[in-house]
């Protein structure tokens, strides 16, 4: 066998490599749109201190949106999108900063966005030019990451097939092993199979072998599973485990440790150590914005919830959130006083006669909502997550709907992705609940911006809000 080209100990380089040229890139296109805009390359001294701000903020900014994560795996098009979220992130970083410096005024907001959509221009060609080059390396046996799939035939059959569908990716299957009763074929999508026996070892090290993949229920005994980790004593190969719990529904499943004991978290809060700072610095932050921003709106909707009918302007109303904790919700009142002294709690439906005409307004804009704001900057909600629940709505639902009290694994939200995909209001619960487990099992501040901005745009009106 001839002996693979393979390009090892690269990663760290290559990500300080990229690193340095985003920083690069970034500072170029300010300088470029300072030019394109003022006709000059002598920047003023403000100037230069916002650009050397933007050059600290870029690389963490983009760290925390793994942007520098290897390329190896992803598609392009969710790799373009990561970037762009993580830039709007700086830019909207970079807008607080000169809004709490007051500086905003000494800048030009043409050169701003200019400088930005020119950035994001270059950090594109840029990640399609490199993944070009790495996806020609690894098609043409450069930088390869050899591999054996241990599993069942139907387990490493869907694995190859998305591996060939991938070849940029530059995994290589280099066999597949299975237990004796597992074997049935002697290829698989032209990957030869073999029983683990007492060479797997040794084979493992003339087809040198990068990784070994453990494919969901891999139905193997533990005296075979031995001879594996006996191999990865002998050899320096990567295990890598993809579980197949029976079929479970899981929630931000990860791997951690508790008493030393290794564990594998199947349902758990992805808000946890470092995120619940980043969601909190969110939260706070936008919520103090949006209600600095919005205070002229808040004093209009106040006298016109005053002048329809008598009673607060707020309406208080008990949900339930993170963890099943109840908390008073927030809205601007849509109904007079004690409209469910009689009916008790009612499910809101089109029409209603219950609410007054400014009221019925302000539900349909969803402007009733704003108040929230208030409540997550209280800490009693987030911006972004699943919409709370009355608790007499709570108890009826747990029962009737599949994983309904997983929601409460987050803060509940202002909006979320189940209200900008359109399931709000009277709707399909049971879809409603599928968009809030995808976003608790898929949360990141990317996705949280991605959600707010797509709010913009189809969160407040809605024909399914009332």
């Amino acid at each position: 066998m001839s002996k693979k080209i393979t390009i090892k100990n690269y990663s760290s380089l290559l990500s300080l490599l990229v690193k340095a040229i985003d920083i690069l890139l970034y500072g170029v296109a300010a300088i470029l749109a300072f030019y394109w805009q003022f006709g000059s390359f002598s920047l003023g001294f403000l100037y230069k201190i916002s650009i050397t701000m933007a050059l600290i903020v870029l690389v963490p900014i983009f760290s925390a949106f793994g942007i520098y994560l290897s390329l190896r795996g992803k598609s392009i098009f969710s790799y373009v999108r990561s970037i762009c979220i993580a830039l709007i992130t700086v830019m909207v970083v970079l807008a607080a900063i000169s809004f709490i410096t007051k500086t905003g005024a000494y800048f030009s907001r043409a050169w701003f966005l200019s400088w930005h959509a020119l950035a994001l221009s270059l950090f594109i060609v840029f990640r399609i030019s490199l993944k070009s080059l790495l996806g020609i390396m690894r098609k043409r046996d450069l930088n390869q990451k050899r591999i054996v799939i241990i599993g069942t035939c139907k387990h490493a059959q869907e694995i190859i097939q998305h591996i060939q569908g991938s070849l940029w990716s530059g995994y290589h299957v280099v066999a597949v092993y299975s237990s004796l009763g597992n074997v049935r074929d002697k290829y698989i999508e032209k990957v030869p199979v073999h029983i683990i026996n007492s060479d797997f070892a040794e084979e493992i090290k003339r087809d040198q072998v990068d990784e070994v993949w453990l494919a969901g229920e891999a139905g193997i005994t533990h005296e075979e599973l031995n001879k594996v980790m006996l191999a990865s004593r002998n050899n320096v190969i990567t295990i890598r485990f993809f579980p197949s719990i029976f079929g479970a529904e899981l929630i931000n499943h990860s791997v951690s440790e508790i008493l030393g004991m290794p564990v594998i978290n199947m349902v758990a809060s992805p808000i946890v150590g470092s995120s619940i700072i980043i969601k909190a610095i969110e939260d706070k932050l936008l919520s103090a914005l949006i209600l600095f921003l919005l205070s002229p709106l808040f004093l209009i909707i106040s006298l016109l919830v005053k002048l329809s009918s008598p009673g607060p302007v707020f309406y208080k109303q008990k949900r339930i959130s993170w963890n099943g904790k109840a908390f008073e919700m927030l809205k601007f009142r849509s109904m007079p006083v004690n409209a469910e002294s009689k009916t008790g709690a009612v499910w809101a439906k089109q029409d209603d006669q219950r609410a007054t005409k400014i009221g019925a307004f302000l539900r349909k804009t969803s402007l009733d909502e704003l108040p929230q704001f208030i409540n997550v900057l209280n800490g009693d909600m987030s911006i972004v997550g699943p919409r709370p629940e009355r608790p007499e709505f709570v108890d009826k639902f747990k029962h009737e709907i599949p994983g309904y009290m997983k929601k409460h694994l987050v803060k509940a939200g202002i909006t979320g992705w189940a209200q900008v995909n359109g399931w709000r209001g009277n709707t399909d619960l049971v879809k409603r609940i599928e968009c809030d487990l995808y976003y608790i099992t898929h949360w990141s501040l990317g996705f949280d911006l991605k959600i707010i901005f797509l709010t913009i745009f189809k969160g407040f009106v809605n024909k399914n809000a009332y």
